[in-house]
C-alpha cells in the first residue's frame, strides 16, 4: 500500500509524465491533473474549461476534493507549462501571451489552492519557473512575463500569512533547458550536456518532497547544467 501521496500538475507532459512513473516506481500514489489522462497515475482529473480561470478552478477543486476524498498530500509539483516566442512586434504576440499565462500562471495558482485546502502540515509545493526570466526575455516576452509571474508568486507563497499549511514548503525550479524529447527534436544540433535531465530533477523532487534538504520556503532554485552536471543555485 502506498503511503505516501503525491498530485502532479501536468502529469501527462514530458516532466509530468517522467514524475508520474518515477514517484509511482517509489510507491507513492500519484494524482495527475492535467488535459489528457496519464493511464500511469492511480487516479486522473481532467483540465476541460480553459477559456475562463474561475470555472477551471470550480471544475478542478471539486475534482480533486472529491479524488482525495479528506486524504491530505504529502506533495504537490506543479510542472505544467509550456514554450512561445515572439517580441513586440510578433503579429501572435497577445495569442503567446495570453497561451504563457494560462498555461504557467493558471496552473501555478491552481496548485496553491490546492495546496492550501489539502497538503499536509509540512508538505511541499513545487512551481515551475525559468532562469531566462530572471532577465529580459526580449524573443519570448509571453513566456518571460509568465515565468516571471511564477517567481514573484513563489516568494509570496514562502512569506508569512501566505495560506499554505504550517510548516510547508514553497519552491520553484528555474531550468534553463530540459533534456526531453520534444527539446532534441527542434533543437538537434544544441549543446545538450547544457540541458538537465527528467532524471535529476526527479531526483531533487524526490529528495525535497521527503523532507530533506529543502531551501527555505519562497526560494527560486535554478538548475544550471554544465558538462552534464547540474548545479542548484537559490536565490
Amino acid at each position: 500500500m502506498a503511503s505516501q501521496k503525491i498530485l502532479i500538475y501536468g502529469g501527462k507532459g514530458a516532466l509530468g509524465s517522467f514524475l508520474v512513473n518515477f514517484f509511482k516506481a517509489k510507491n507513492w500514489w500519484v494524482a495527475s491533473v492535467d488535459l489528457a489522462p496519464n493511464e500511469e497515475a492511480h487516479a486522473n482529473i481532467a483540465i476541460k474549461n480553459t477559456t475562463s480561470w474561475t470555472e477551471q478552478e470550480k471544475e478542478i477543486v471539486t475534482a480533486v476534493e472529491e479524488t482525495l476524498n479528506g486524504e491530505k498530500l504529502d506533495a504537490i509539483l506543479c510542472v505544467a507549462g509550456g514554450w512561445a516566442g515572439g517580441n513586440a512586434a510578433s503579429k501572435d504576440l497577445v495569442k503567446n501571451c495570453d497561451l504563457m499565462w494560462k498555461q504557467s500562471v493558471w496552473s501555478s495558482v491552481l496548485a496553491a489552492e490546492i495546496a492550501s485546502k489539502h497538503l499536509k502540515d509540512g508538505g511541499f509545493l513545487q512551481l515551475t519557473g525559468a532562469q531566462p526570466a530572471l532577465q529580459g526575455t526580449a524573443g519570448m516576452l509571453g513566456y518571460g512575463m509568465a515565468k516571471a509571474a511564477v517567481h514573484q508568486f513563489v516568494k509570496g507563497l514562502g512569506a508569512e500569512n501566505s495560506g499554505l499549511p504550517a510548516n510547508s514548503t514553497a519552491l520553484a525550479i528555474l531550468p534553463v533547458t530540459l533534456d526531453t524529447p520534444n527539446n532534441r527534436k527542434f533543437m538537434a544540433n544544441a549543446d545538450f550536456t547544457s540541458w538537465t535531465t527528467l532524471e535529476h530533477v526527479a531526483e531533487l523532487l524526490l529528495q525535497w518532497s521527503l523532507g530533506q534538504n529543502r531551501p527555505a520556503s519562497g526560494s527560486l532554485v535554478q538548475l544550471v547544467t554544465k558538462d552534464s552536471k547540474t548545479e542548484q543555485i537559490v536565490c
